[in-house]
């Protein structure tokens, strides 16, 4: 698959496997994360990959940073909005600044970053956009409104963009993934590890995984690269799931 490709929240979990991923396919990866020191890793250790350090809620480092990787690196023809952060806690209890930061870097931060490159492939009338949300964003959960909130802001945000960008050529879609073995996951975890996950929680109205296992990050990476390639050149505006079954989805 070969262009360029911008991936954000590239410096760990899922965005850094989306980052490889697109790398072992001959694509340049500009990767984009406010963590220096995992971006810089990631380029060291992988051939055709590229770091450039900016935070997606700010639309300035936006703007500047893709002004650099097309001047740097080409047109770039793929967007991997990644970035994410997860703030947890009961509605009652939340607070502004949590609230506030969640939103500006899982919605804002897809706004800002499809605003900017979205408006360069209109002019060249060609791209792909894809968004990785949650499958949160599909079913309520207890303890993460902002986070299930903010999500179902980026999907319907992403939904709507390739609903714009369509007459232009350009593919919007979304990958919503459930529980997946990353730092955020871990952060999660009781003393009993992945096991609570995959059982599931009745007393907190959350469904197990049917499938029995937590997804792999690799398993988002390949998603999103099956929605960037030409064998998905007349699927847009779709929200693929990618949650072992968790949510029920008929």
């Amino acid at each position: 698959m070969a262009g360029i490709a911008l991936v954000t929240g590239a410096g760990q979990g899922i965005g850094r496997a989306v980052a490889v991923a697109f790398a072992a396919e001959g694509t340049r990866v500009a990767a984009v994360d406010r963590d220096a020191k995992g971006i810089k890793r990631l380029a060291a250790e992988h051939e055709g990959i590229c770091a450039y350090v900016a935070d997606v809620s700010r639309v300035a480092q936006v703007e500047a940073v893709v002004a650099a990787v097309e001047a740097q690196l080409g047109p770039i023809g793929i967007l991997a909005n990644v970035a994410g952060i997860l703030r947890t806690g009961p509605v009652l209890s939340f607070s502004d600044q949590d609230w506030a930061d969640t939103f500006a870097v899982n919605a804002g931060g897809v706004f800002h970053l499809s605003r900017a490159v979205g408006a360069r492939m209109a002019n060249r009338r060609s791209g792909v956009i894809v968004t990785v949300s949650s499958n949160a964003a599909g079913i309520p959960r207890a303890g993460m409104a902002a986070y299930a909130a903010s999500k179902a802001a980026a999907t319907m945000f992403t939904k709507s963009l390739g609903l714009e960008l369509a007459p232009y050529g350009i593919r919007c879609n979304v990958v919503a993934p459930g529980s997946t073995d990353t730092p955020m996951q871990r952060a999660l975890w009781s003393e009993d590890g992945p096991a609570a996950v995959i059982a599931g929680d009745p007393a907190g109205y959350r469904t197990g995984i049917p499938l029995g296992r937590l997804a792999e990050p690799e398993d988002i990476a390949d998603a999103v690269l099956f929605l960037a390639s030409d064998r998905a050149r007349h699927i847009t505006m779709h929200d693929l799931y990618v949650d072992g079954g968790a949510t029920l989805r008929g």
